[in-house]
């Protein structure tokens, strides 16, 4: 036959650390919480320290794969701007050495141009004048009664 003992855990029969006072606890609206203030955390304690100790709330996993994402997207980023800015430099130097003088190359034969068509109007004007006759004349013009 079996017998059956009962095995008191020494864990259960310890007492609980902390203050032994029977008072009851404080409701009142009216109680100061610098108390509860003072037992979340030491005043030393810096935003990046809380921020590093909720870190063991996300699993490991999932922090790894954030941190492999987070890499990539800050790698390409980072290579975007890169080559955006080569690509930037190279377009701008470029439009400066070969834009600038074909610019005053294109205005330079405008003036150009613009001149010729001043003095090809002159020489019309004189040839039509010489053409007239009479100066005070006009051509094909019938003379007063």
């Amino acid at each position: 036959m079996v017998k059956l003992e009962e095995v008191v855990d020494e864990e259960f029969l310890r007492q609980q650390e902390g203050p032994q006072d029977d008072d009851d606890w404080d409701t009142d609206s009216e109680s100061e919480t610098s108390s509860i203030a003072s037992g979340l955390g030491s005043p030393d304690e810096t935003l990046y320290e809380r921020i590093t100790a909720l870190q063991d709330m996300i699993p490991a996993s999932t922090r790894r794969s954030l941190a492999s994402k987070y890499a990539s997207a800050s790698s390409w980023v980072k290579s975007g701007l890169l080559m955006g800015g080569k690509t930037l430099w190279v377009v701008s130097t470029s439009a400066l050495l070969l834009g600038v003088p074909w610019a005053l190359a294109y205005s330079e034969e405008q003036m150009i141009v613009e001149q010729e068509r001043a003095e090809m109007m002159n020489q019309r004007a004189q040839n039509e004048f010489l053409a007239q006759g009479a100066p005070g004349q006009p051509q094909g013009a019938k003379p007063a009664l």
